[in-house]
């Protein structure tokens, strides 16, 4: 077959063959600009960030729900810290009650108990400029929100009761 209207044979096919040509180089021209970085750009002219060592707090066991400064005012049962988790550090009587400081090393953080207390008899637990009170409220026993510790003896529990008989817990053995 031959191409009709013209001197040139073939010079329709290769017009709209050399536009297809263009559009495919100037999309592989653009895609190559947007995909490359920036010569000249001073965030990808920097090497790329290093992992720097953080000092965040260690992970927290299944069930933990604070540690050190976030567990101050904390309930320590709602907050994980007691149980398993909780140690008595000293312990003391006052009246018929006994008082107990309670330590979790997991959560760095200490609060007080009261156990064979009456109604109204209160507890306190005391590390540097931090209090916490607990009173007892229609059981025999209470116990205080927790303060921050890093470690056991940062921590002083005493108790009031109701008769104005006070006592507080020595470091047990």
């Amino acid at each position: 077959r031959q191409a009709t209207g013209g001197a040139h044979p073939g010079v329709r096919r290769r017009g709209p063959m050399l536009a297809v040509g263009a559009v495919g180089a100037l999309i592989v021209v653009v895609g190559a600009v947007l995909l490359a970085p920036g010569g000249d750009d001073a965030a990808t002219a920097a090497p790329p960030p290093t992992a720097a060592p953080t000092t965040a707090a260690p992970e927290l066991p299944v069930g933990v729900e604070c540690s050190g400064a976030d567990c101050a005012g904390q309930d320590p049962e709602a907050m994980g810290c007691g149980g398993e988790f909780a140690r008595t550090v000293a312990t003391g009587t006052v009246g018929g009650g006994r008082i107990e400081v309670r330590y979790s090393k997991v959560c760095s953080a200490a609060w007080a108990r009261l156990t064979g207390a009456a109604v109204g008899d209160t507890v306190r637990i005391t590390a540097g400029e931090g209090a916490q009170d607990g009173e007892v409220m229609g059981a025999t026993e209470a116990y205080t929100p927790m303060v921050a510790v890093s470690k056991p003896s940062d921590a002083e529990g005493c108790a009031t009761l109701t008769s104005g008989t006070k006592g507080c817990a020595e470091p047990a053995g």
